[in-house]
């Protein structure tokens, strides 16, 4: 029978273990004595490193302590201003400005705009959209290009989004104005700080402009310049923004003011609106303001040259109003003394260049018709001039010096009246005349000096044809059936406008019977 091993015994056979097992089993656990000699190690460890650590602590203050004795004490402080001001960050070349945009693409791209074809031709909202006349077809893409162009014309970016910098200089009395700086790069950092103010960032109201007395009473002093002759073949045009909003009535008759940026439109509405030209947003082309003469549709309104402080304008009344724009007073002028049987209505009228005279085409036909010449000023009647011509007069222009007139008949007859001497100094026929209707004038300063110095003198018809006739050559003596430089025959309807460009190299001719009946011409050189 076998016995119980007896634990208590320091030294059995049997406890004996291997050396190399014990060796393992005090490396993972450890024994008591190396537990013991640890801590009393970490302890010396500790004490030694505060120890170590304390003395190097008062060695760096002692130091500090004998630094700080030579310092000035006025350095010894510092005010503080609040947070510092960082630089700016670096600008963009323009290089790299267009790098960077060239960079960016569109996130993404609709593939059905391959498959689309637009035609530019068949409509005609989009034929302003083309590149040259006979494009028709274009793919959806380019579409898309050009219908943002179109926008971008309409719509510009306002000065505060394009990418130019600007400069922010101190005025007079000390605030701060923004003005564009032409090179980003060497504007320091001072410089691009903003101080917005409402009266520095926008202009002043358009409608003080009519508060000043002198604002239509200044004269521009422009050097006289050489006119750059146009290419024929080339013109650009960009329509810009619509002016003011839809209007009560047609518009009848329109005309600028001659020194400022003003528009003047009048119509059956009986009211006269005054917008100022500045196509730029918000506010594009803004309502400077109205007046509305009860009773009275208006055919015809005007500026008086040379100065425009004044404003005619008149219907189809015995009466016409004058409107000064300095002092806001309305004027009616009810009759031409003398000549109220001739003159029983006042539609029809122009003022001279020089703003002497006042033109009114009679009412009167007897003998073929009749011009009555008022002063401007006093608007008393000074002379009348009359034409032998079927069905009176239909229409006539003021010479380029103001000096004269150029009466035209509905039969083509033409007539030169000077109002120096109050005579007829000529008369000649339109060629090729059926049912003459508008009359215009242009080129001054190159053409004859007998009779204005216009050169150019074009007559247009009801059967669409425009006569250009040159006056060069009319020095002294003024030929009965001149022949034409040039022969517009593109309109088909009745010719109810001609205009002449100021320096005389554009014509523009236009027909209200038929829709988009406009062209403009090239003067013959």
């Amino acid at each position: 029978m076998n016995q119980p091993l007896d634990i208590s015994d320091p030294n059995p056979a049997t406890m004996e273990g291997d050396s190399a097992e014990l060796e393992l089993e005090k490396a993972v656990f450890g024994d008591e004595s190396g537990f013991q000699e640890r801590i009393k190690g970490h302890g010396l460890t500790e004490k030694h490193a505060k120890r170590q650590s304390g003395d190097t602590l008062n060695g760096v203050q002692d130091q500090a302590e004998d630094d700080v004795r030579d310092i000035e004490d006025a350095d010894l402080f510092i005010l503080d201003s609040g947070p510092s001001r960082s630089p700016p960050p670096p600008a963009l070349s323009p290089q790299d400005h267009e790098a960077s945009s060239d960079a960016s693409e569109a996130a993404w791209h609709d593939s059905d705009d391959e498959r689309i074809a637009v035609s530019l031709a068949s409509n005609p909202r989009l034929r302003k959209l083309r590149n040259y006349e006979g494009e028709d077809l274009i793919g959806g893409r380019e579409y898309t290009k050009r219908l943002r162009r179109q926008y971008e014309r309409l719509c510009p970016a306002p000065q505060w989004a394009s990418p130019a910098s600007f400069k922010s200089i101190r005025s007079k009395n000390g605030v701060r104005r923004l003005r564009a700086s032409p090179n980003l790069s060497r504007t320091s950092g001072s410089e691009h700080e903003m101080s917005v103010d409402s009266e520095d960032m926008s202009a002043p109201p358009l409608a003080s402009l009519l508060k000043q007395p002198g604002a239509f009473l200044q004269s521009d002093q422009v050097t006289p310049r050489g006119n750059k002759k146009l290419r024929p073949e080339v013109i650009d045009i960009q329509r810009t923004k619509d002016v003011g909003t839809a209007q009560p009535s047609a518009i009848t008759s329109l005309d600028f003011h001659p020194h400022h940026p003003l528009l003047l439109s009048s119509g059956p509405a009986s009211t006269i609106f005054l917008n100022h030209i500045s196509p730029r947003p918000p506010n594009p082309n803004p309502l400077l303001t109205s007046l509305h003469i009860q009773s009275t549709p208006l055919n015809t309104s005007s500026f008086r040259p040379p100065s425009g402080s004044k404003i005619l304008f008149a219907g189809r009344r015995r009466y016409f109003h004058s409107w000064d724009l300095s002092t806001g007073k309305v004027e009616k002028v009810s009759r031409v003394y003398g000549h109220q049987n001739d003159q029983k209505t006042m539609e029809r009228f122009k003022m001279s260049p020089c703003g002497r005279w006042m033109g009114l085409v009679g009412s009167s036909k007897k003998g073929g018709g009749l011009l009555n010449v008022l002063d401007a000023h006093t608007s008393q009647w000074v002379a009348e001039v009359r034409m032998e011509s079927r069905g009176g007069v239909a229409d006539f222009q003021w010479w380029g010096d103001g000096e004269g007139i150029t009466a035209l008949g509905k039969a083509g007859e033409a007539v030169e009246w000077d109002a120096r001497q109050k005579i007829i100094v000529g008369r000649w026929t339109d060629e090729g005349a059926v049912g003459t209707t508008v009359v215009a004038m242009g080129g001054r300063g190159s053409g004859a000096k007998d009779v204005g110095g216009d050169r150019w003198v074009a007559v247009g018809s009801s059967s669409g044809i425009v006569n250009v006739y040159d006056r060069k050559s009319w020095e002294g003596k003024i030929p009965a059936s001149p022949q034409p430089r040039r022969v517009f025959d593109q309109l088909t309807t009745p010719i109810s406008h001609l205009v002449f460009s100021q320096d005389g190299q554009l014509m523009l001719m236009a027909s209200r019977w038929k829709r988009d009946a406009l062209r403009l011409g090239k003067s013959p050189t």
